[in-house]
């Protein structure tokens, strides 16, 4: 069969310089919309405050706000419901609260609700710790990545893997600051989980071009190299698909149905689900094949070493 002429076969890296034009616009939008809409951080990575109540009936946003400034003029920056019908609140500040604002919170809602609140607060040392804690856990995660593929494959597929996270890590975070969606511990989690379900399918991807090198007769040109691209990704194309469709559905359905304190974490699922697909079909291969035909041609123009001349037998 003549892939060339085949209708069905997807010429991927012919258009690398598209998927490359757009990924490189992408990061550059990104990086203006971070600087100046910046994140929405929680509470788990800045000082602050976070009050759980619970009562009998159906809570509503209106009513906690109004029984915060009943209790004492609070004004909580975010008021969030959950449970199965809205009984449960927690209403979180932006700065932690003194012991006395603590003391005056939990009796006004103990004597209106008769549970008392549970309080939990964050100091800023705990939240810069925390958010370092954060970074640490991605970069370790990433360099460990990069050593293990470089190992089991070649440095360019480690390198070619690695940029392809880094896209997929930053463009969730470039969402989260459009929608200022609450940057949590639950959102590094999903990130992570991003991390491993994206470095998964670019290997597979790896392997299979792997193995097509193998038994391909010559790799003399891009054109060559090129091929066994277009045709390691056609092959595990239908698989990429399948996969993250599953499990966009699962992500969906927490996003949806999970209630509030996960959805950040669902969010953060289903944008780098979409991610990761595009970087591991448009991104991870196409900057290998790029590296790769570079190093080729570099190992080409270097100087043969000369074979010493053979000794004459003494007489």
């Amino acid at each position: 069969m003549n892939f060339n002429t085949d209708k069905r076969f997807i010429h991927f890296v012919k258009h690398r310089k598209k998927f490359f034009m757009l990924s490189l616009v992408m990061t550059l939008v990104g990086v203006i919309l971070l600087s100046t809409l910046g994140l929405n951080l929680g509470i788990d990575f800045e000082s602050g405050s976070r009050v759980d109540i619970l009562a009998d009936d159906t809570l509503t946003e209106e009513e906690v706000y109004e029984q915060f400034a009943e209790a004492g003029g609070y004004e909580p920056d975010d008021v969030t419901l959950a449970g199965d019908n809205n009984n449960m609140a927690s209403a979180t500040f932006i700065g932690t609260l003194s012991r006395e604002e603590i003391a005056e919170v939990q009796t006004h809602f103990d004597e209106l609700y008769g549970q008392e609140p549970s309080v939990s607060t964050v100091s800023p040392q705990v939240g810069q710790e925390l958010a370092k804690n954060a970074f640490i856990s991605v970069l370790i995660a990433s360099l460990g990545i990069i050593i293990y593929v470089s190992i089991r494959f070649q440095f360019w597929y480690g390198l070619a893997a690695i940029v392809s996270l880094a896209h997929d890590a930053f463009f969730i975070l470039v969402v989260f600051s459009i929608l200022q969606f609450e940057v949590n511990i639950p959102f590094i989690a999903a990130v992570l989980t991003i991390v491993g379900y994206s470095i998964n399918d670019t290997i597979v991807t790896f392997d299979r071009i792997r193995e097509n090198i193998k038994y391909t007769d010559r790799l003399k040109t891009f054109d060559d190299l090129s091929y066994v691209v277009d045709l390691s990704l056609n092959q595990t194309l239908t698989r990429s698909i399948n996969t993250v469709l599953t499990v966009v559905f699962a992500a969906a359905a927490l996003f949806i149905l999970g209630g509030e304190a996960i959805r950040s974490f669902s969010l953060a699922l289903l944008i780098g689900l979409i991610a990761g697909t595009y970087s591991s079909l448009f991104l991870a291969a196409q900057l290998w094949v790029v590296w790769k035909w570079k190093q080729m041609e570099r190992d080409r123009k270097k100087p043969k070493k000369e074979e010493p001349d053979e000794l004459e037998p003494e007489v």
